[in-house]
């Protein structure tokens, strides 16, 4: 279970890196909501064609669904001002900075979701935001 955790993890690593390079290239010649939309859009498809090749019924109810709208909603906003940042900026330092979503989730993993961190927990969060710091100086 957690070596097929890793290589998911992994294969969304190497194709969010990927994505990004194209984001920048596509936001060259088209606004960043227009390039956010049609990168999305086909997202989507992909995700619809994942889920019709997987064995089971498909549940729309329960709170997931809630919670599944209001990610969205934040993600769409956060897509489309990482693709503004893309387009008015420097890749390198546009992804690295927008890559430390992870401390917000943390953070708001700790006060709304009652996860635990200890020291070596924050140490590692603290040497991520300043290896993160250096890389879009």
């Amino acid at each position: 279970m957690v070596r097929t955790a890793v290589l998911f993890a992994l294969v969304g690593m190497v194709t969010w890196g990927i994505w990004a390079v194209f984001a920048d290239k596509a936001t060259r010649t088209l606004e960043p909501e227009v390039a956010m939309a049609i990168s999305y859009a086909v997202g989507v498809g992909v995700a619809l064609v994942y889920i019709a090749s997987q064995s089971g019924s498909v549940s729309l109810s329960g709170p997931g669904v809630t919670y599944a709208i209001a990610g969205g909603l934040f993600s769409g906003i956060g897509s489309i001002s990482y693709y503004a940042a893309l387009q008015r900026g420097n890749t390198a330092i546009a992804t690295t900075i927008t890559a430390l979503y992870f401390v917000v989730a943390a953070v708001l993993g700790v006060v709304f979701l009652g996860e635990s961190v200890d020291v070596r927990d924050m140490a590692r969060v603290g040497l991520a935001i300043g290896a993160v710091a250096m890389l879009s100086t």
